[in-house]
């Protein structure tokens, strides 16, 4: 750990965002919606994980719970070289939310943000895909032309969409 030398405390750094990872009840249509939609690159699999005695096995049973028995998972890389995983739950089976997958009002992680400079396009690529917008492209910074917008991927997973850096935008607001 490293101290700052005057006050003898340690110095906080921002830490690095390894990756992100979603679950999804077909893996294969998956992976083919995230590369030609978003452009990610398979860094390794898809692999085929089961709950048994070997070591993966026995940590995969503590990560996940006694019911966990078997899941598939691919490793995907952004354009900014951010992981992105996905899981198809296979034993027992992932059950897509129907009724409101995006529950706002619960805690926990409930979106991932792609930056796409021609949102436009992107929109429309998605709901062309199987996926759809959640929302219109709102002009968050009309004098500067920041845009967002709310998509969803086939599987109900919430996409959040800006034009601009994550930087930019949110230090442009208000």
């Amino acid at each position: 750990m490293r101290y700052d030398k005057k006050m003898e405390m340690p110095v906080i750094y921002p830490k690095t965002l390894n990756h992100i990872a979603i679950s999804v009840p077909d893996l294969d249509k998956a992976i083919k919606w995230y590369k030609e939609i978003f452009g990610f690159d398979v860094v390794r699999g898809p692999v085929e994980f089961v709950a048994d005695e070997s070591l993966t096995g026995m940590a995969l049973k503590d990560i996940h719970g006694p019911k966990f028995k078997k899941m598939r998972v691919v490793w995907l890389s952004s354009g900014n070289q951010i992981g992105f995983e996905i899981f198809e739950y296979i034993d027992p089976r992932a059950e897509r939310r129907i009724d409101n997958n995006f529950e706002y009002w619960r805690s926990g992680f409930f979106h991932i943000c792609i930056t796409d400079p021609n949102i436009e396009e992107l929109c429309k690529k998605i709901s062309e895909s199987g996926g759809k917008q959640r929302t219109k492209i709102w002009e968050i910074v009309p004098d500067k032309s920041y845009k967002i917008a709310f998509c969803e991927d086939p599987f109900g997973n919430i996409i959040e969409i800006y034009t601009h850096s994550y930087e930019l935008t949110i230090t442009s607001l208000l």
